[in-house]
């Protein structure tokens, strides 16, 4: 087999495995409104998947914040213009770093544990025990998963803003003797409501687009402890590069949209 024979397998592997996460995800989506999960299985993964998550969302958001102040005020003074940095931050948090970061920490938090999870589930044949009992377990399982993603990583996205904006404002008027009125006068003079709202579409996007792969892999696990390892790996692997090809594709549509 020469190297174009090698390259046309592998895309054509990766292609039928992208068309089955498609039909995947239309089948809970189709399950999902024929029948909606149960309120009570929702809220347990809004707890498990967001308000677990807000410790390592906060630390993350926070410390980068922080770096990024610093380092842009380094520049900036060169310029005298380090009353700006807090725009800076505003717009960068807002329309990328925040809902990526969030995206890239769940992904390796949650994602894991969902992929584990339910690929424990599927090797010890409980999966198959749900269907063999009529019980749906796209219903049961993924559904609920999903519409706590949904709810989750927009607010923990929201969250990571506000705490970088903390981090930024400490360094700026602490560390860099900027002005707080300044500060807040150019933070307002930078940001637009757009950024926000830009980034939290993100944020949904990365969010199903992590459960669903998460989920996705958790489901066609085989061969046992080896396997569940296998598919926990490749659902952070495969999520955090989707995230990153997502955000290039809704920046450039936002880009060609709007601005």
């Amino acid at each position: 087999m020469n190297t174009f024979e090698r390259i046309g397998d592998w895309l054509l592997v990766k292609t039928q495995t992208v068309g089955a996460m498609f039909v995947f995800y239309g089948r809970t989506m189709a399950r999902t409104i024929r029948r909606r999960p149960r309120g009570k299985l929702v809220y347990e993964q809004m707890m498990r998947l967001g308000v677990e998550s807000i410790g390592v969302v906060t630390m993350t958001a926070l410390f980068t914040g922080m770096v990024i102040a610093l380092q842009s005020v380094n520049s900036l003074k060169v310029f005298g213009a380090e009353a700006y940095v807090g725009g800076m931050v505003s717009v960068l948090f807002a329309r990328e770093l925040g809902p990526v970061l969030t995206a890239i920490m769940l992904a390796g938090r949650v994602g894991a544990a969902m992929a584990a999870e339910l690929g424990t589930m599927r090797v010890t044949e409980q999966i198959d025990a749900l269907e063999t009992l009529a019980s749906d377990p796209f219903r049961y399982l993924v559904a609920p998963r999903i519409i706590a993603m949904a709810i989750m990583a927009p607010a923990l996205t929201a969250l990571a803003m506000g705490v970088a904006q903390v981090g930024s404002f400490f360094v700026c008027t602490v560390l860099a003797d900027v002005d707080p009125g300044v500060y807040i006068a150019e933070l307002d003079a930078f940001s637009d409501i757009w950024d926000i709202v830009s980034g939290l579409i993100k944020a949904f996007a990365f969010g199903q687009v992590l459960t669903l792969i998460s989920c996705y892999y958790g489901f066609s696990t085989f061969g046992g402890a080896e396997g569940v390892g296998r598919s926990t790996t490749n659902a952070v692997v495969v999520s955090a590069v989707n995230i990153l090809i997502v955000d290039v594709l809704l920046t450039t549509l936002f880009f060609i949209a709007f601005d």
